[in-house]
């Protein structure tokens, strides 16, 4: 007979000002000169999202650490259309502590998402949405099926999912893809972060981006578009995006310094061949 392995209840609380900081880098230990920044961004998004209805929990593990998350918001809040539903942006669940088990397959994920369930139900919400992946990697479409989600839509990789609560509820949708790119700026290379903060590792990329830009003076110019701006979210038609020169840089996961780095120097170099030496004619 096969032995069941015992699992501890899961304890789920909301969370505190006291856990924020770890809330602020999704409960990682990232290098602290790196997340510093990338926390400024989501610290400023969970102030504005705070009074918009923004749902945030935590697991706890038998010491009382944070080792899980889920955060949702109304879908007028988020990078999805739709009315009178809650978006859940992400749920995490950490592998483990150093030395210690995986906390992963434990149930964590799937007591965080019915608790979140549970308060937008009682919040008035007409059902819950989400987005999933493709690929069984981070953030599993067929993980939120499994709970009873149902298609929506797909747009490339990710596809958004919902859960009727009534049967009033309406399907969410994706932004419409506007195809608009950066507005170039003659004689420099431009960086452009579409940033809403939410998500930390997207923060962390754009501002690998921007440190990588700072050798280069004014011959590189960062732009940072706000997208946790409805009007500005729905004029990109993204939430999440990072460019350089107009082309867009694989954000998942987020590329490292070095190879920003590397990146904007062939650009600049680019640029500047373009330009031909000092006192050329026009």
């Amino acid at each position: 007979m096969a032995r069941l392995e015992h699992r501890p209840p899961v304890t789920v609380v909301d969370l505190d000002p006291a856990r924020e900081p770890l809330y602020f880098a999704c409960l990682e230990d990232w290098p602290g000169a790196e997340i510093q920044a990338a926390g400024e961004h989501k610290a400023r998004w969970y102030r504005r999202m705070r009074e918009h209805g923004l749902i945030v929990k935590l697991a706890l593990d038998e010491a009382g650490r944070a080792v899980g998350m889920i955060q949702c918001l109304p879908i007028e809040h988020s990078p999805a259309l739709g009315r009178e539903l809650y978006l859940v942006l992400c749920v995490w669940v950490l592998p483990r502590h150093p030395g210690g088990p995986s906390f992963q397959g434990r149930g964590m994920g799937s007591a965080l998402l019915a608790e979140a369930e549970a308060e937008a139900r009682a919040r008035g919400a007409h059902g819950m949405a989400a987005w999933g992946l493709a690929l069984p990697i981070w953030m599993k479409a067929s993980w939120f099926r499994r709970h009873g989600y149902r298609k929506a839509e797909r747009q490339g990789l990710a596809v958004l999912v919902w859960k009727p609560f009534t049967p009033e509820a309406e399907p969410p949708r994706w932004p419409p893809p506007t195809g608009r790119v950066p507005e170039p700026s003659p004689g420099k290379v431009v960086v452009t972060g579409c940033l809403s903060g939410w998500c930390p590792a997207q923060c962390l990329a754009f501002e690998r981006a921007r440190r990588a830009a700072e050798p280069h003076g004014d011959r590189v110019e960062v732009r940072l578009v706000d997208t946790a701006d409805r009007d500005t979210l729905l004029s990109w038609g993204r939430s999440e995006a990072l460019f350089v020169d107009g082309r867009l840089v694989n954000t998942g996961p987020p590329p490292s310094q070095a190879r920003l780095e590397r990146l904007l120097r062939r650009r600049v170099a680019s640029r500047t061949a373009e330009a031909g030496p000092p006192g050329r004619p026009a």
